[in-house]
Order: structure tokens, then sequence, then C-alpha cells
């Protein structure tokens, strides 16, 4: 593999390694700072509003720009966000600090593309491989993650998280300082102004559901048990270095399986490993409906990891088969911002869903969800089918 994709994966494990701090520590920030209960996690929310808000035009201005000034904005927009957010934490201030998350949401979402640069500074049969690599740099933020959320702790004395954003500021300029060692190929003719189908048209082929539903749920079902995780374990009582250890399992469930996942991938096919991962995600689900001790909670958000890399991955390189050279900016965007419309939406309703109605009552809504993605892969493999024999 070739040394821009492990700097794009080292860029990948910078970004994630913010992500999974923001993870241990906002939701309990927001439970200090809100005004009210049923917005513990209007920050978490926040994130992902700007991430979804970023989704369109990220790809849009990539393709104009470049990847790689467009990931020098993203991440300069990340650091505006870390910067907001201390200083919100220094005077208490409850709206800036969501708008400080949603800063680094829209630097996130800019990130979420990282993944995308790796297909195009790889060769054509190192694709699969090429993507898992990027996300298995989540490796290294499982462990450093929870390590700088609790060590963070210490580093202001009067304000116990501020340390936290300084350390994502820290990321952010290490990231930029990366970026500037890529090399990433210029778009050539056929993506600037090659043939290029409507948008309703690529939507609509059966690979690009498949792909879009797996994905969709997958990461909405994950984000929505991993963002309640820690309210419900503060609730049951539990310390914040069980949390951060309980946190760090689960992203290490996300991304060791990168790994191997390409290689899964090609011995078993996408759709099973697909079916695979719901199955993991069921599995989760129903360890979290049998108990709260902390093995509970440990055992079901490994599984959570494991199921959504197994749903996510897959369907990212589904993705990557539907559109032709000059669709593939409209075709990432569309199909980030219908994967993250959702995912915001897990965000901000999972502190209400934990606050009103309880962790057991939301594990329960998750079943039938998962189920339905199923239920789409399946009919929308026979479709494809059909359309091939007709």
């Amino acid at each position: 593999m070739n040394i821009n994709v492990l700097l794009l994966a080292l860029c990948q494990a910078l970004l994630t390694t913010g992500n999974v701090l923001l993870v241990s520590v906002t939701a309990l920030i927001g439970r200090d700072l809100a005004p009210s209960a049923s917005l513990t996690t209007l920050p978490v929310a926040m994130q992902f509003v700007g991430l979804m808000a970023a989704t369109i035009p990220a790809s849009l201005i990539m393709k104009r720009i470049g990847r790689k000034n467009g990931f020098y904005l993203g991440n300069s927009i990340g650091i505006g966000g870390a910067l907001a957010c201390v200083w919100a934490l220094s005077n208490s201030q409850f709206t800036a600090f969501c708008l400080g998350t949603f800063l680094l949401g829209i630097g996130i979402g800019f990130g979420t593309l990282y993944r995308f640069a790796a297909v195009e500074v790889c060769a054509p049969e190192q694709k699969n491989r090429a993507i898992s690599l990027v996300m298995a740099g989540g490796v290294l933020a499982a462990i450093a993650g929870p390590t700088l959320a609790v060590s963070s702790q210490q580093w202001v004395e009067d304000i116990p998280f501020q340390g936290a954003f300084i350390g994502l500021l820290v990321l952010y300029v290490f990231a930029l300082v990366l970026l500037s060692l890529i090399r990433i190929p210029k778009a050539n003719a056929a993506e600037q102004a090659g043939e290029a189908r409507p948008i309703g048209q690529i939507m609509a082929q059966p690979d690009f559901i498949t792909a879009v539903v797996a994905g969709m749920v997958g990461y909405a079902v994950m984000n929505l048990l991993m963002t309640a995780t820690p309210l419900a374990m503060d609730r049951c009582g539990y310390s914040f270095g069980s949390v951060a250890s309980v946190i760090e399992w689960h992203v290490l469930g996300m991304f060791v399986p990168s790994f191997f996942t390409g290689s899964l991938v090609n011995r078993f096919g996408i759709k099973p490993m697909i079916y695979s991962g719901a199955a993991l995600l069921v599995s989760c689900i129903l360890i979290n409906l049998t108990g709260t001790s902390e093995w509970h909670f440990f055992s079901a958000l490994l599984l959570l990891g494991v199921g959504w890399n197994f749903m996510f991955i897959p369907a990212t390189q589904l993705l990557t088969g539907t559109y032709k050279p000059a669709e593939k900016a409209k075709s990432q965007a569309a199909n980030e911002f219908l994967v993250f419309s959702v995912v915001t939406m897990s965000a901000l309703t999972s502190g209400w869903l934990e606050d009103s109605l309880g962790w057991f009552t939301m594990n329960w809504m998750m079943m039938p969800v998962v189920l339905w993605a199923v239920a789409v892969v399946f009919f929308m493999d026979r479709r494809k089918r059909a359309l091939a024999l007709a």
C-alpha cells in the first residue's frame, strides 16, 4: 500500500481520536451546562447537524478546489470549533458550546471523505483494502481517545473537561501537518467534464439504495446507542473511567476489523457482510435488554462497533461502484447527506429517549429499524437480479 494511503489513515486516526474524545465528554458537558435534561445531548446533535450541513458542500467544494485543499479547509474549521468550545467552557456558555460543536461537526463532515480519497491515490485492484486501511486508522483512536479524555481532565484544574478541547486543538493542527505531505492527484478531464446522469437516476439503482440504507441504519443505530451509553452508565452510578473504558473497547470494535474487512468482503461478498453486521447489531440490542452490569455495557458496545464496521465499510465499497467519474462528487454528496441526516436525528433524540423513555425502551425501538434495513437489502438484491435478467 502506498505512502499516501498510510498518511490518509493517520489523518483518519486523528479525526477519529477527536470523535472518540467528543463522545466521551460532550454528553456529560451538556448535562452540566444544559438548561434542561431534554437538551443534554443538544451539543452532540449540533455536531452532527454541522456534519450533515457539510456533506453536500464538502464534496462539491473538493471538486472545485481539490481534495487536499478541501481537507485543509475542514481542519481549519475544526480548529475554530475547538477554540470556541474552550472559550465556552471557560465562561459556562451552553449556546457557545453548541456553536463550537457545530463547527467541529463541519470539520468532521469534510473528514468523512478521507475514505473516498484513499480510492483515488491507489491502484483500482487495491480499492477495498485502501478503504479498510484508512478506516483502520481508528484503532489508534480507540486507545488515544479515551486516554486523552481521562488524562485531560487534569490539565485545567478548575474546568475538568476544558483540557479535552485543548487536546482536540492539537490533533487538528497535527492533521494539517500530515496533509501537507500527502499527494492526491488532481481531477482528470473525465471527472470534470465527462458525461453524467441525473442524480435521481443514480440514486434509483438498487446498489445505491442498498449502500445508503446499510450505511444509514448501521451508523444511526450505532450512534444513538453509543451516545446514550455514557448517560445510561452515569445513571447507573459508574465512574467516568468506566465509561471511557467501555467507549474505548467500542471503538476498537469499530476499527480493528478494518484490517481484514476488505478481505472478508472479497471472500464472502458485500451483501453477506452487511447481513452479518446487522446480526451483530441485533446481538448488541439483546445484550442491552438483559441487564446493566458493566459487562453488559462492555460486550454490547463491542458488538455494536463490529456490527457498524461490517455494515458501513461494505456499504462504502458498494457505493463506489454505482457512479461514473463525472458523477463522483454529487453521488458521494447525496450518500453522505442521506446517511448523516439520519445520524444527526439519532444524536438529537438519543438524550431525550434515554431520559424520557429509558435505556431498555430505546433498545427495543432499534430492533425493527435493523430488521427493516435487512429487508431492504434483501429486496434490492432481488430487484438487481431481476433487472439483470430483463
